[in-house]
């Protein structure tokens, strides 16, 4: 297996960190956003939407990081991570697409920002961060994880990279408590990868 990654990428993050859970066995190839490397023609033959991460597996291309995340999970055979129940199942897909919904277009553009020069209205993305922050915060009241599971499930995982280094959008997140002890818990999993992180917005070198 193959995946098109870069280190700044929270999508691409939330893939390579799923995978290094699992242990699977995946080459990493980083892609030169800063080049242009993910617009030109053979990596659209890939996604033609040029977006990270893509996964290669064999004659497979999964594109999208939250169909990635079921991919590997059905795969592998990792029900604990994903439920092949119709209700857990659906609690899974409905933190997925917070994670595109809400996420993307709020802690993740509050980010693009300060870390890649986005255009976006800082005022507007930072408050819509804040929203999905205190419903996230107010769901994992008495929750290890955020479909109320024994253990986590790619649910978590879609979530995390964006929320994890939100600071770098210059969203605080002293005021989430319950988010703040659950990042604490996936980082203290085996196979956590970390997000790399930079200086920008909240996280000023010293």
């Amino acid at each position: 297996m193959k995946l098109y990654t870069h280190p700044l990428s929270g999508h691409a993050h939330r893939a390579s960190l799923f995978l290094s859970l699992i242990g699977a066995d995946v080459e990493e190839i980083v892609v030169d956003l800063a080049a242009g490397e993910h617009k030109k023609p053979e990596f659209l033959q890939l996604n033609r939407f040029g977006q990270l991460p893509v996964l290669i597996d064999g004659d497979t291309v999964i594109a999208d990081s939250n169909a990635i995340l079921v991919y590997a999970a059905r795969k592998f055979g990792r029900t604990d991570w994903l439920p092949d129940t119709a209700e857990g199942a659906a609690a899974v897909q409905r933190w997925l697409s917070v994670a595109a919904g809400q996420i993307a277009f709020g802690p993740a553009a509050a980010r693009l920002i300060t870390v890649f020069g986005a255009k976006f209205n800082a005022e507007e993305v930072i408050a819509r961060a804040h929203a999905v922050l205190g419903q996230i915060d107010a769901e994992l009241k008495g929750r290890n994880w955020i479909i109320g599971a024994a253990q986590p499930t790619i649910a978590d995982i879609a979530l995390y990279s964006y929320i994890a280094n939100a600071p770098e959008g210059n969203v605080d997140l002293a005021g989430y408590p319950q988010v703040l002890a659950w990042l604490r818990r996936i980082e203290a999993l085996e196979g956590f990868a970390p997000f790399q992180r930079t200086v920008a917005g909240l996280r000023i070198a010293a």
